[in-house]
């Protein structure tokens, strides 16, 4: 087959619409290296997140000729270069498809991450929900098919845009392999020397915004022992002073560390070295953090809500994210059961094998080549 990608988040994007882009790729290229994936590309850039895809079997960048409306290239634009290169079938990675694509005839999947614009609207510009809504809706009705992150995901795709269910396709997504390699002892020393790591801590992994419900954690510390400090990895936003504010009024600075701008290489030994991660945010695509945290070997808090017991599976622990005490009482408790804590740990690897990148990769090609059938 030769396919066509969406590779804008692949080559500009460092979070989570970009991990899922070159994640699809590199699983594609390994798995079945046989077919031919084209990746239209607005902007050429190289970083170290990104120079491998240069390299990958059977992959070719593409990038447009003209270095002139390159917005309007990634929309419209790109239909021409389809045709040219004979693509068979086109995957918007990121909740779009180009315009006028099913009248070129070529076929198209998108994949939906989340409608959380829609859920809480309050957390986006009106410009924002506007666009998203005209693109996704767009992209939900015209693509052939559609590939939900999660069950919830889908969900919200068939009570929002009133798809058919049997349009969607739900298919996970996994981590970077980096996270399942153990570093060594020597490796989690200098890590832990680095970034000054307190001794014990929770693990809180995202941007910090309203809706991760970092605070959430914050409350929680002044009911667990003095001992385990909260280390955050994370972009910050506005919410952070609101966070920074509450820590201060309750003389909480001295336990809790704020990094940055980590390099990717280093994230799974700061999730080695933790005691839990805790993720309370309010509601998700899918919660790919739980993921490398259960790949690390990492016990898993989340929240109740949205999709979050699809990612940790039935023996991490679930509270409600407004619920600081549920939040403490949970933390205390695995602190002090080892064995529990052992438990949750061995069935969280167990749970993550049914995100392995063969079963993804698989499911994915099964889909191209069934809706390529149904032409």
């Amino acid at each position: 087959m030769k396919l066509g990608f969406d590779g804008k988040r692949a080559l500009q994007n460092f979070t989570g619409l970009g991990n899922y882009s070159r994640y699809i790729l590199e699983i594609l290229s390994a798995k079945f290296p046989q077919n031919q994936y084209l990746v239209y590309c607005p902007k050429k850039q190289i970083t170290d997140r990104t120079k491998h895809l240069y390299r990958l079997k059977s992959v070719v960048l593409r990038f447009p000729e003209s270095k002139a409306l390159k917005s309007f290239w990634r929309s419209f634009g790109i239909i021409k270069d389809l045709q040219k290169d004979n693509v068979q079938l086109y995957h918007g990675l990121s909740n779009e498809i180009p315009f006028g694509i099913s009248k070129a005839g070529i076929k198209s999947i998108v994949t939906i991450h989340d409608l959380i614009y829609i859920r809480f609207p309050q957390f986006y510009p009106l410009l924002d929900r506007k666009i998203y809504a005209f693109k996704f809706k767009f992209a939900c009705k015209n693509a052939d098919k559609i590939i939900a992150i999660s069950e919830q995901t889908k969900k919200d795709i068939i009570q929002f845009f009133g798809i058919p269910a049997n349009k969607i396709e739900v298919i996970y997504q996994n981590c970077s392999s980096i996270f399942s390699e153990t570093k060594t002892e020597t490796e989690l020393l200098e890590i832990a020397a680095k970034y000054s790591l307190p001794s014990k801590y929770l693990l809180s992994v995202g941007s910090i915004e309203t809706r991760k419900n970092l605070l959430l954690i914050v409350k929680s510390l002044t009911l667990i022992p003095t001992d385990i400090h909260l280390v955050v990895v994370g972009k910050e936003t506005a919410y952070t002073k609101i966070v920074k504010d509450y820590i201060a009024s309750q003389n909480l600075v001295n336990r809790v560390h704020f990094l940055k701008n980590i390099p990717f290489s280093e994230l799974p030994g700061i999730y080695q070295l933790s005691e839990i991660f805790i993720y309370p945010s309010r509601f998700e695509g899918f919660g790919i953090p739980i993921i490398e945290a259960l790949q690390s070997g990492v016990p898993v808090i989340a929240a109740t809500g949205s999709c979050l017991e699809e990612a940790g599976g039935p023996d991490s622990r679930y509270i409600h994210p407004d619920n600081e005490k549920d939040l403490a009482d949970t933390i205390n408790f695995i602190l002090g059961n080892p064995d529990e804590k052992h438990k949750m740990i061995e069935s969280g690897k167990e749970y993550a094998k049914r995100f392995a990148d063969e079963i993804i990769a698989g499911q994915l090609i099964e889909l191209y080549q069934n809706t390529l059938r149904d032409a």
